[in-house]
């Protein structure tokens, strides 16, 4: 499911050029938004799986990975999932890899 960026969002940055943790969870934010609309990130523990923490199942977290995926470019190998986990494990690895 693509993830265009809602009206006013921050667009990242192209890839190689660092990303600041505000901008990853934003972009996170907005991509749920397309998914899962009740979530409330502000309410979340960062560092719960967000499968538990938000109430997502298998597709809406894969659907995520894709909507990340549209919006920055990144290849998000299966292999890296478990470090897309956590909300700051998502952010982390946003940061590091744009």
């Amino acid at each position: 499911m693509p993830c265009p960026p809602p009206p006013g969002s921050p667009v990242l940055p192209a890839r190689n050029h660092p990303t600041t943790s505000d901008e990853a969870r934003t972009l996170i934010a907005d991509c749920l938004r397309g998914i899962a609309p009740e979530v409330d990130l502000d309410e979340a523990d960062p560092a719960s799986s967000m499968a538990d923490e938000l109430d997502l199942d298998s597709m809406d977290l894969i659907s995520l990975y894709e909507a990340l995926h549209d919006r920055t470019g990144l290849d998000l190998a299966e292999s890296d999932y478990q470090q897309l986990a956590t909300l700051q494990g998502a952010v982390d690895y946003l940061v590091a890899r744009t």
